[in-house]
């Protein structure tokens, strides 16, 4: 039954509690499980490192990018298959590599609405899955023979007279490309990078610190219990990310080649993210129904933005647009925040946000304002490195930064934190986080 305008009322949502499979690079020990099963894995350790009563569940609100065309709504596909109560609803959305935290800010949202009073949102991406597509001239040609009821010998033998092997049979490289402009995103990195002055040695070295915090990250405990463990179909299990490499150095990254630019070019698979397969999930309830059940609030949500740029123009920049709106909104400045922690698309792309954010000319461009938002070296941000050493699953990666933030929060003491996300299509997200309590 819908609620009606009288009867919401305002409460707050708070993170209880979140875990993620392992983060795996592409076409290893995930390739098997698309992104369904990886949600399933994430969803069904969520359930049992909380314990949260099945019945209190309202929904399942989760971000996804390259979706199974069989059953995009993957939402669904976890509650049947984990087994939760059939009359839990769920809903999928996509929005490049914000999905994850759309998800999450979409269940703060109805809690505070008073919709629902417990979700399970987050995010997942198999990249080893990505269906390879047959060229639409081969689809144009065959449809209306197999299609039709009436189709006879005659007509799939002059059929298969009309295909061309070349042109109709080869399947298409799945890329992370524009439709808009054709463009790589790593191209559209490289662009960046130039209009900024980014050098190569400047990525390598926040690669490099990417890698390092990551490893200490891990070797203390501190991410190790954000990461659950996964049984493959073979009995095998995995309960560690495979991208990171602690032993990594400015020296080891220098002697990398370019990938998307040969002559010049900066960006390279050491201070890019990989492609990479992943879930993470994470428990929202409204502070009432945390306390009744006995579970303790890690953060809440000030304020979040979700904004866009041209494509054609700075495709990555978004996170120097969504960030300012978000403190905006929360009514805060840049200084006043303890934590930052930024998608690293490509260590380039975060350092070009940084000196946009730093930048008069960008913030009276694009924010209407005449200052710049203020300074953060990259020694300020990403605490625990980010998707260049952990990988970046594009559905999960959002769902991941919230949970990690999280737990920073309730564990330092420190009162605020602000994540941010670049994303395909010229778009972006900002969320601002603070410690519950």
């Amino acid at each position: 039954m819908p609620v009606s305008k009288d009867q919401v009322t305002k409460q707050r949502a708070v993170i209880v509690g979140g875990i993620r499979t392992p983060f795996l690079r592409a076409f290893g020990a995930f390739t098997k499980m698309d992104s369904i099963a990886l949600s399933e894995a994430a969803v069904r350790a969520l359930l049992t490192e909380t314990k949260v009563p099945r019945e209190a569940i309202g929904g399942v609100v989760w971000g996804g990018v390259v979706l199974p065309s069989a059953a995009p709504n993957i939402a669904r596909e976890i509650v049947i298959d984990t087994g939760l109560p059939h009359d839990v609803e769920g809903h999928t959305v996509t929005r490049a590599c914000t999905s994850g935290v759309l998800a999450i800010t979409q269940a703060v949202a109805a809690i505070e609405r008073g919709e629902v009073d417990v979700l399970i949102a987050g995010g997942s991406d198999s990249t080893s899955n990505a269906e390879v597509k047959m060229p639409q001239s081969f689809v144009h040609k065959t449809a209306p023979v197999l299609m039709s009821s009436k189709a006879g010998a005659a007509d799939y033998f002059k059929l298969l007279g009309q295909i061309s092997i070349r042109k109709d049979l080869l399947p298409q490289r799945p890329q992370i490309q524009e439709r808009s402009t054709g463009e790589l995103m790593g191209e559209a990195a490289e662009r960046m990078v130039g209009m900024y002055g980014v050098t190569r040695e400047e990525q390598d070295a926040f690669a490099a610190q990417s890698h390092h915090r990551a490893a200490a990250a891990v070797a203390s405990g501190r991410l190790k219990k954000e990461i659950a463990t996964v049984t493959l179909a073979n009995g095998k299990t995995v309960d560690a990310d495979n991208i990171l490499r602690a032993d990594t150095s400015v020296e080891k990254l220098a002697k990398l080649k370019p990938v998307f630019k040969k002559d010049g070019g900066t960006l390279t698979a050491g201070n890019s993210s990989g492609l990479t397969d992943g879930a993470a999930a994470v428990l929202i309830m409204s502070e009432a129904k945390a306390q009744e059940l006995g579970f303790t609030p890690l953060a809440t949500f000030e304020s979040w933005s979700y904004d866009a740029v041209d494509p054609a123009d700075q495709l990555l920049i978004g996170p120097a647009i969504s960030m300012p709106r978000a403190l905006d909104r929360a009514g805060m400045t840049l200084g006043d925040v303890d934590i930052v922690d930024i998608h690293e698309a490509f260590s380039g792309q975060v350092l070009s946000v940084l000196r946009a954010l730093e930048s008069d000319a960008f913030a009276k461009k694009h924010l209407g304002r005449d200052t710049a938002t203020g300074s953060l070296s990259p020694e300020a941000i990403n605490v625990h490195g980010g998707s260049v050493a952990l990988g970046h699953p594009f559905g999960a990666t959002g769902a991941r930064m919230a949970l990690t933030m999280a737990n920073e929060l309730h564990e330092t003491g420190k009162e605020t934190a602000l994540l941010s996300l670049c994303a395909a299509g010229g778009q972006s997200a900002a969320v601002l986080m603070r410690r519950a309590g």
